[in-house]
């Protein structure tokens, strides 16, 4: 393979949105830190919204960016918790994976603490290629070009070779026909 062509993982983002400031957003970063040893950022609301209380500016939730092999360790802890399997969905068309953990307590070396509480996370990878630095350099910057970019396909297959990840097509109901029953889409589906 040529060696312009070989995937990698560019950063993991880590992002617990708890909605609000105060007590809990502390405990949210606490989580995070114990996860990930760095120190989280805080993002802030871009908007107002009365109905839930929301003012601009104000801090919502926490992140962690990491990169290198503290962010492939990571991933692989993460992806255990998943048991190694994801649905077909969690790819991206444009290049990158995201998915969620329901509850921080489910990784090996972490136990619940009543003082915490239960926290679920939710983690964003980025892949990229070499040569991608085009896009981001601050001297004639240009577009990654059209047979250089990455797939949903390549990321699935990357991450099934390095990982061992099992990828399966989830099933929704959301894709019925006007005329079909939840039992006529089953059929269908396992007819295709």
């Amino acid at each position: 393979m040529n060696s312009m062509r070989k995937l990698r993982i560019a950063k993991i983002v880590l992002n617990i949105g708890v909605g609000e400031a105060g007590e809990r957003l502390g405990k949210a970063e606490t989580v995070l830190e114990k996860l990930s040893g760095c120190k989280p950022v805080r993002t802030l609301s871009r908007t107002t919204n009365r109905d839930l209380g929301i003012r601009l500016g104000m801090p919502i939730g926490c992140k962690v960016t990491l990169r290198g092999p503290a962010a492939e360790k990571l991933l692989k802890n993460s992806l255990w918790v998943r048991e190694n399997r994801l649905p077909a969905y969690c790819f991206s068309n444009t290049g990158g994976l995201s998915f969620g953990i329901p509850d921080y307590t489910g990784y090996k070396d972490e136990s619940y603490d009543p003082d915490i509480g239960i926290f679920g996370l939710d983690i964003a990878v980025a892949f990229e290629r070499p040569g991608f630095r085009v896009s981001r350099r601050k001297i004639k910057n240009t577009k990654v070009g059209k047979n250089h970019r990455i797939s949903a396909e390549e990321c699935r297959e990357f991450m099934q070779d390095k990982f061992a990840l099992e990828v399966f097509k989830a099933v929704s109901y959301t894709h019925l026909r006007a005329h079909e029953t939840r039992h006529d889409l089953v059929c269908r589906l396992l007819l295709e």
